[in-house]
Order: C-alpha cells, then sequence, then structure tokens
C-alpha cells in the first residue's frame, strides 16, 4: 500500500468512526491526519478530510471555516489525481456537495446573501451528479437549503450528515 492509500485508509477510518458514533474521537484523528498533510498536501486528502470534518462540528462557524478548505482543496484538484484514485471520478461532481455545505452553514449563521450565492454555485454544476442515491440526496438537500433560505430559517436541517440527536 503506497502513501495515498494508506493516507485515505486513515480518513475513511476516521470519517467510520465519527458515523458509528464517536466524532471527537474521529475528529482528533482527522485533526491529526490534517496536521500531517500540511498546506501544500495531497489537494484530494485535504479536500475529503475537511468535507468530512466540517460533518464533525455542531457549530455553523466551526463546519463552515472547513467547508471553506475542502472548497479550496478542490480547486486544486485535478481530475488525473482523482483519477488515480477513482476512475470514475470528475473533480466538478465535488462541487454541488461542496457549495451546498456552504450554503447550509452560511444560511445556519444567518447569512442568507451569501448562502444564496453557494446554492446558486450548487445549482450550476449539478448536471455533474449521476442519477442514482447519491445525486438524488444532494439534489434534494439543494431544494431544502433553498427552501430555508428562502424562508429565512436558520434552524438545523434533520436531513443534515451532522444533524446528531442532542
Amino acid at each position: 500500500m503506497n502513501a495515498a492509500t494508506e493516507t485515505m485508509a486513515a480518513i475513511t477510518q476516521a470519517v467510520e468512526l465519527g458515523r458509528t458514533g464517536s466524532p471527537e474521537t474521529a475528529r482528533e484523528a482527522l485533526l491529526g491526519i490534517w496536521a500531517a498533510l500540511g498546506p501544500q498536501g495531497d489537494p484530494l486528502h485535504r479536500c475529503t478530510l475537511a468535507h468530512y470534518l466540517a460533518d464533525l462540528y455542531d457549530d455553523a462557524a466551526q463546519a463552515l471555516c472547513w467547508d471553506v478548505r475542502a472548497l479550496d482543496a478542490a480547486d486544486s484538484l485535478t481530475d488525473e489525481r482523482l483519477h488515480q484514485h477513482d476512475a470514475n471520478l470528475v473533480v466538478r461532481g465535488f462541487y454541488p456537495s461542496l457549495h451546498l455545505n456552504l450554503a447550509d452553514n452560511y444560511r445556519r449563521l444567518g447569512s442568507f446573501d451569501a448562502a444564496q450565492c453557494e446554492i446558486d454555485a450548487a445549482r450550476e454544476c449539478v448536471d455533474a451528479l449521476g442519477d442514482d442515491g447519491y445525486g438524488a440526496m444532494i439534489r434534494t438537500a439543494i431544494d431544502e437549503v433553498a427552501e430555508a433560505i428562502r424562508t429565512r430559517t436558520t434552524a438545523r436541517r434533520a436531513s443534515a450528515p451532522n444533524a446528531r440527536e442532542r
């Protein structure tokens, strides 16, 4: 197993910890990987890690910081690099979810104009999503966030990935 594969495996393992009820442990593991990657680390790893790390924060401002980092990393990612990981993926397919997450965080923070800009950006590239369960989930979430922006609602969406029982 090469270093890139090992790093992605470590990220995946940490994400799974968060999904199975250990968000603090997952957050610590991902923060450790982030520190090891550094600012010039592999954009695929930085994008993936930041995207999932954002989901581990209940606070919208903290999540926003990580979602901005995920988008910045995606902007440095190439299809060529992505195909080394999975030949079926294209970078453009990351953007609907990345912009959706930013829109949702801005909305939760009451910054509705910024949220609208991000939801518009998500819609501009939604055609990059497949006609599968993931694509349907993102499209539905875009509609939910757009409606919440329209009604000026700042409450957490029940379908948000980080919506945990309190």
